[in-house]
């Protein structure tokens, strides 16, 4: 009699105790999927701001390199044209004497 009941009570105690283990697990996995949404989304802003950070790093360098290209043609210039006003002075001033 007593293996008759416990056979009864042992469809309802499992099916109990199988639904309260898949139950958290189930609410867990709808807990976190607008939580892995947002964390995807956060290492995806991050990402974009650290590629913007190098495109603007990188334009920041081509700019200077261009700068000091520029500076090192036109530097050359003055210096001869100095060079060039010098050297006739001196020898009009000896000539004069």
């Amino acid at each position: 009699m007593l293996h008759i009941k416990l056979k009864k009570l042992t469809l309802p105690l499992c099916l109990c105790a199988i639904s309260v283990l898949f139950t958290p697990s189930m609410v867990l996995a709808e807990e976190t999927g607008p939580i892995a949404a947002t964390k995807a989304a956060d290492q995806k802003a991050a990402l974009a701001k650290k590629a913007a950070e190098r495109a603007e790093q990188k334009a920041a360098a081509e700019a200077k390199k261009a700068a000091e290209t520029q500076k090192a043609t036109e530097a050359p210039a003055p210096v001869e044209e100095q060079k060039a006003t010098e050297a006739p002075a001196p020898v009009e001033e000896q000539k004069g004497k």
